[in-house]
């Protein structure tokens, strides 16, 4: 049978943009829909204006340091509409970008919300088109409890476009997205809480990493409250919201941000029309290869929810579009040694196993940890300290795991996750000369382990 396309993507996102945009330039005549914006999430409501925001978080630490450099600043002064005014405008020129890369690739791009008819079929705009394979893309959604009053409550989407910077902002979640966001708001100005219902934020992270980011931010004055969650929210006359949590107690807030799930965005896509099935969280269920249940139906990126990460995603697009369509070039994705940042304030950066990880999986292990006031800080009244962490299998004296608290961490970590990726020794680490003065050389200079 002749099909309209080889690829069918449902979703523009980055992976299934990446995946589009390689598989045409294989010779795949492909075609992507996209309902809401090119680029999905990262661009627009997530990694992209983010960082931006945090960037312009950033700003109110180094006014605060200038004068130990012999600055004098007038009062500075913050204004969140040029803030998000400026945001939106790089993101509308992203937007641009995204559609170039497929135009100029060969990629159909048909704007509006498709859905599968049957498992060669797709309908849009009234419109059907038959294709060899349809790749499910269309990554996930945030999620806010149905508790009394949620519907005051905003989620990252709402956060991005709101009007006003809030006086008082309640964030509620303990992953990486509650953590950036209080990081952002508490920086900017706001009078800032962070609530999460476990022991310490950030679950799954190395424990000295969770430690001392809790450290460092009550250190800033947020408040941190764990072990507590939010029974009800009620708005008040003057419009400011009140919240009653699980233990009776009461607290106030002009905002309150939920940061606690994502939910993959499967909404009227048409799945009962095929034999796709659903994992026990909701997922697309996919094999190795990103095929489903139904053989010429394949799905990638935060609808699978394997690794959640927009570079991940980018690697699953690539794989598909290889074999798919230049099996010689195929390689699978591997998920081990995935590094990654948390853009909280201060960064995190990470890659590898943390000590827990590695000492279930038995291996014996070497800590070694550092932790030092930079040398930036030194000339200001700023006590802020970043954290350095290698975690060594013994037997072996393999670098497992590499973990950094402080300033421009994703940075740096990112260059340490190639030599993790080859299987760098700690005695590579040992062995390789420092760039002095920089944070950065403490990774090479640690000789003691704190721990075995």
């Amino acid at each position: 049978m002749a099909y309209d396309f080889d690829l069918y993507v449902i979703g523009a996102g980055s992976g299934g943009v990446r995946a589009a945009r390689f598989a045409a330039g294989f010779g795949a005549k492909v075609a992507v829909a996209e309902s809401r914006y090119l680029g999905g999430t990262c661009v627009n409501v997530g990694c992209v204006p983010k960082k931006l925001l945090v960037y312009g978080a950033h700003f109110a630490e180094d006014f605060e340091q200038a004068s130990g450099f012999g600055w004098s600043l007038d009062e500075a002064q913050f204004d969140w509409p040029t803030l998000i005014a400026n945001k939106d405008r790089e993101i509308n020129r992203l937007n641009g970008i995204y559609r170039n890369l497929l135009v100029n690739s060969g990629v159909t791009l048909h704007e509006g919300h498709a859905k599968i008819v049957d498992p060669h079929q797709v309908e849009i705009n009234g419109e059907r088109f038959t294709a060899r394979n349809i790749l499910i893309a269309t990554g996930g959604w945030p999620q806010i409890p149905e508790i009394p009053g949620h519907e005051h409550a905003i989620s990252s989407n709402q956060a991005f476009f709101l009007k006003e910077l809030p006086k008082r902002v309640l964030v509620v979640g303990g992953g990486y997205i509650a953590v950036e966001f209080a990081g952002i708001f508490h920086g900017l100005g706001a009078e800032t809480t962070l609530l999460y219902r476990g022991e310490l934020f950030l679950r799954g992270f190395d424990g000295s990493v969770r430690k001392h980011l809790q450290e460092e931010l009550t250190k800033r004055g947020m408040d941190l409250q764990f072990n507590a969650d939010i029974e009800r929210i009620d708005k008040q006359a003057d419009g400011s919201l009140k919240v009653t949590l699980k233990d009776g107690r009461q607290l106030e807030a002009d905002c309150v941000f939920y940061a606690t799930g994502r939910r993959p965005m499967l909404d009227n896509l048409g799945l009962e029309n095929t034999g796709v099935k659903l994992d026990k969280k909701g997922f697309v269920e996919v094999d190795e290869l990103y095929q489903t249940a139904e053989p010429s139906i394949l799905a990638l990126g935060d609808v699978i929810g394997r690794v959640q990460l927009t570079p991940v995603a980018l690697a699953e697009g690539m794989a598909v579009a290889r074999r798919l369509f230049k099996p010689e070039q195929y390689r699978p994705v591997d998920y081990k040694m995935i590094p990654t940042a948390v853009f909280s304030l201060p960064n995190i950066g990470t890659v590898g196993l943390t000590e827990e990880e590695a000492r279930e999986a038995g291996h014996e292990v070497q800590i070694f940890e550092s932790r030092f006031r930079p040398m930036k800080l030194t000339l200001t009244e700023c006590q802020e300290r970043t954290l350095m962490k290698l975690v060594v299998d013994a037997k072996t004296d393999k670098v497992l795991g590499c973990h950094m608290v402080g300033p421009e961490a994703g940075e740096i970590v990112q260059g340490l996750a190639i030599a993790l990726k080859a299987g760098a020794t700690k005695r590579d680490f040992d062995e390789t000369i420092g760039v002095h003065p920089t944070a950065a050389e403490e990774f090479v200079t640690m000789r003691t382990p704190v721990a075995g």
